[in-house]
């Protein structure tokens, strides 16, 4: 009973460590940062980011060069985006995996808050993360 107790834990730890993606290294100092809008901007929609990046390079997803990424731009994100796992893809975690360096943007009016994270060629944070800071904008 004991050796199959440690079994099961055994392919249970397997499985967690498993689920976890291997995280790609950042280069140090890198930050990826939004140019525009400015924090606190009241903008109309539809409106532009521009997207900035430091220290790092930008290629699309899938391509394995060091020192390079791409931009998952997250939207009104209820918490802090987990920065271990593999980048969802939905209408908080837009993906610009060709390489893109801006988007535009139609949000409805109100309050939003907008963040960048660097994803590797797999949509997998760095590590150590290259996160933006939150901003807010207001739509109006």
């Amino acid at each position: 009973m004991k050796g199959l107790m440690m079994l099961v834990a055994a392919l249970l730890l397997g499985v967690v460590g498993y689920s976890q993606a291997a995280q790609t290294p950042s280069k140090l100092g890198s930050a990826v940062y939004i140019i525009t809008p400015a924090n606190g901007e009241v903008v109309s929609s539809p409106f532009k980011v521009r997207f900035g990046l430091s220290g790092m390079g930008v290629a699309p997803a899938g391509v394995d060069v060091s020192d390079t990424g791409h931009h998952h731009l997250l939207i009104d994100l209820p918490g802090q985006a987990r920065l271990t796992d593999p980048i969802p893809k939905d209408a908080q975690h837009l993906h610009f995996g060709n390489g893109q360096t801006e988007t535009i943007l139609d949000l409805p009016p109100g309050k939003h808050t907008l963040q960048l994270l660097l994803g590797d060629k797999g949509h997998v944070p760095h590590k150590p993360a290259v996160v933006s800071r939150e901003i807010v904008v207001y739509v109006e």
